[in-house]
This record gives structure tokens, C-alpha cells and sequence, in this order.
């Protein structure tokens, strides 16, 4: 009997010390929050699925039918890498990318869960974008000197009131490739210039061209941003043999050419060679633009030849709240009526298994937030399932008491 009763009181140490704990570091911790239907919980922040919380449920397809059998499951793998690293930058809280399993072999799925998400088009375009950064250099004399005479022309034919044709001279611009190009791109870090208030963008690149990561500071005085570049050894010594061989003349950087943004963002002044491979980008360009674009490079390009939206659905937040509440307050009223039930036909071990079963449903909500277990609706509607399997065990041993003891044992030995 003395065992029975030390693992009971240890059950019930370790119950108040679990919700305690729950209490101090996640509640303290995050503050407040509202859980849809239920008062009793509103402090405490679980988890919520995408059909309680709202948000967006997108499909992508990823062309494998270049790569072999044994690269697939890494390019799937650098695949939902990189679009984490992309959702992350559109501020979504617990995001859901995971590979769908039993595709083809040419084929991948991407399955992409956005809690909390409105604006699903934007989120589309942020996942599916792969920024393209080149840097170009002057180019002769003479070709810059046909390209102004072309602007000049096009400009002239505008003010006339005609329709002048874009040109291939308009569109090379006076700047060639050199062949760096984001493909290089090891890292870029977002920091504040102190003096000329002007945003910096830096960026490193590494062996295999894929961006790691990115650092954001901020000047606590000017609060400007500032944006590094960094190479990998073969980009750093196509840099220095670039700013060798243009000193005194400007060297363009532009950013989304492909997508028609002919403006270079910066195109500044090569005053000697650059060796170690590092560069700085100054722009007129926000702070907030300047974090966009760090993180934009810093999210890698897509490790696949194709990635199409093969589906997408949207789920309101109204629809979410409601099945959350339903689902609360049926396992509440429901979790009452038992009560009852049990402490007016058992008396004393009814009593008992209503304590019993209040700590079975804290320390669970507690393992759930421990975990943490994403809250569905289905999730919910089988955690009242399992209350309802443990009521129905203290049942039937109450039942198989009541027997006993009409026989004329002791309630020790029924």
C-alpha cells in the first residue's frame, strides 16, 4: 500500500512541477494570448494548427529530371532549405515546408503551411523569386557613346509624342558583363553607417555559389543600414582582377536585370584594386528595402531546374477560431457532465477519478506545450477521446468493485 501512495504523491510532484514550469517559462516568457474559445486558456500560447489559426496551404512541384537518383533526395532536402529560409523572411510565426512523400522519381513535392498569412500572393511571389545580382563593367568609350546618342534619340521621340522601339543599344546600357555574378554569393550582413547616413549592403559568397546566411545589426544612433559583400576564393579573385582592370572607372551592380530593372543600384567609382574579397553596395534605398534585399540574397537560389504552385488554399481565420472553439468548450461541457456523473453514482471513488483525471488533462496540455504538439481540430477532438477512454477504465473497476463488495469483501480486498 505505502508504494501505491509514494507513486501517487511523486505522480502529483511531478504534475505541479510540470505546470510550473509550462506557467514560468512560456507564459512569462511570451506574455499573454488569446486561444480561440476558451477563457481559461487564453494565457497559455499553444501551438495551432493551419485549421485552427488560418492561414495558407500551398503544393509545389519540383522538376527533378536532371538530377540522378542519388541527388534527389539532397535536392529535395537544399530545396525545402531554401524556401524555409524564404517563408522566414516574410515573418511567418512556425511555418510548416516538408517533402511530400510517394512522388515520382521526376519529380518532387514541397508541401508549404503559412499560419496566420493574408496576404497570399505576396507569400507566392516570396517563395517562387530568385534574386540575380551581376556586377558590369564600363564599356568603351565609343559603345557608351552610341548608347547616349540612343538615349538622347529615344528621349526626343518621347517628348514628340511617338512610340519609339527599345533598341538592343538601350538595353545593353553602357555597362558589360564580367562574369561576377550572385552565384558567388557566400553571405551578405546588414549593419548601420555612422557618417554618411546612407544604406551599405554586404554580401559573402561561398565555393558552391549558395548564400549561408545573413547578420543583421543596428546602429543604435543612426539607425542606417549597411550591407556587405564577401566572395569565395574564385569570386575574390575575379573581384581584384575586375577593380585591377577598371581603376578610375565605375563598376555597376545590378540587382533583378532579368526582371527589367535596368537602373544599376549602385555604380561607384573604382579607386584601386580590391583585394580579399570583400565589397560594400551604396544605394538610395530604405532601411527596410535593405533588410528585403539581404534577405532575399542571403535565401540562395533554388536548387532545382523548375518549381511550379501546383495548388494553393486559403483558410480564414474565422473558420479557425470557430472550430477551435467548438472543439474547446465540447470537451469542457463534456468533461463536466462526467464529473458529475462519476461523483454522484461512485460518491468517494468518483470523487478520486475526477481528481485523477484533472491531472491526467493538465499534464497533458502541459507535454503539449512542452513538445510542442500542433493543435488541429482533429488533434483536439482526439484528446477528448482519450479523456473519455480513462473514464471509461474507472468504470469499469468501479463496476468490478461494486461486485465485490456486495459479496461482503473489504474495499482492500474487492
Amino acid at each position: 500500500m505505502w508504494k501505491t501512495r509514494l507513486a501517487a504523491i511523486v505522480l502529483l510532484v511531478a504534475g505541479i512541477g510540470i505546470g510550473y514550469f509550462v506557467y514560468a517559462s512560456e507564459v512569462a516568457l511570451h506574455g499573454s494570448r488569446v486561444v480561440p474559445g476558451s477563457a481559461a486558456l487564453n494565457r497559455f500560447p499553444f501551438k495551432l494548427g493551419l485549421d485552427l489559426s488560418g492561414g495558407a496551404h500551398l503544393i509545389y512541384r519540383a522538376d527533378l529530371a536532371s538530377t540522378t537518383p542519388s541527388e534527389r533526395k539532397d535536392s529535395m532536402d537544399a530545396l525545402r532549405d531554401v524556401i524555409e529560409r524564404r517563408v522566414n523572411l516574410f515573418g511567418v510565426a512556425e511555418p510548416l515546408v516538408q517533402i511530400e512523400s510517394g512522388a515520382s522519381d521526376r519529380e518532387g513535392r514541397l508541401i508549404v503551411e503559412l499560419p496566420g498569412v493574408t496576404d497570399v500572393n505576396k507569400a507566392i511571389q516570396l517563395i517562387g523569386e530568385t534574386p540575380t545580382l551581376e556586377f558590369m563593367k564600363e564599356k568603351s568609350k565609343e559603345e557608351i557613346d552610341a548608347y547616349q546618342k540612343a538615349i538622347e534619340a529615344f528621349k526626343k521621340d518621347q517628348e514628340a509624342g511617338k512610340n519609339p522601339p527599345i533598341t538592343a543599344e538601350l538595353l545593353a546600357g553602357p555597362y558589360e558583363q564580367t562574369g561576377l555574378t550572385g552565384r558567388y554569393l557566400k553571405r551578405a550582413t546588414l549593419e548601420f553607417d555612422q557618417t554618411t547616413r546612407e544604406p551599405i549592403v554586404s554580401l559573402e559568397f561561398n565555393e558552391e555559389g549558395a548564400a549561408l546566411f545573413a547578420t543583421l545589426e543596428f546602429d543604435q544612433t543612426t539607425r542606417e543600414p549597411i550591407v556587405s559583400l564577401e566572395f569565395n576564393e574564385e569570386g575574390a579573385a575575379l573581384f581584384a582582377s575586375i577593380t585591377k582592370e577598371n581603376v578610375g572607372k565605375t563598376v555597376a551592380i545590378y540587382l533583378d536585370r532579368n526582371l527589367g530593372n535596368f537602373e544599376p543600384i549602385s555604380a561607384p567609382v573604382v579607386r584601386e584594386e580590391i583585394l580579399g574579397g570583400k565589397a560594400q553596395i551604396t544605394g538610395k534605398f530604405t532601411p527596410e528595402e535593405a533588410k528585403g534585399l539581404v534577405g532575399r540574397l542571403n535565401s540562395g537560389a533554388l536548387p532545382v531546374d523548375k518549381m511550379e504552385l501546383l495548388s494553393t488554399e486559403t483558410i480564414g481565420a474565422t473558420l479557425g477560431e470557430k472550430a477551435a472553439k467548438d472543439g474547446v468548450n465540447a470537451g469542457m461541457y463534456g468533461l463536466a457532465v462526467v464529473a458529475i456523473f462519476l461523483i454522484l453514482w461512485y460518491r468517494l471513488p468518483g470523487l478520486l477519478a475526477v481528481i485523477a483525471l484533472g491531472m491526467y488533462v493538465v499534464m497533458m496540455l502541459a507535454l503539449f506545450k512542452l513538445i510542442p504538439v500542433t493543435l488541429t481540430a482533429a488533434g483536439i477532438a482526439g484528446f477528448i477521446l482519450s479523456i473519455g477512454m480513462a473514464v471509461d477504465a474507472n468504470i469499469l473497476i468501479f463496476a468490478r468493485m461494486k461486485e465485490e463488495l456486495a459479496t461482503g469483501k473489504t474495499v482492500s480486498d474487492a
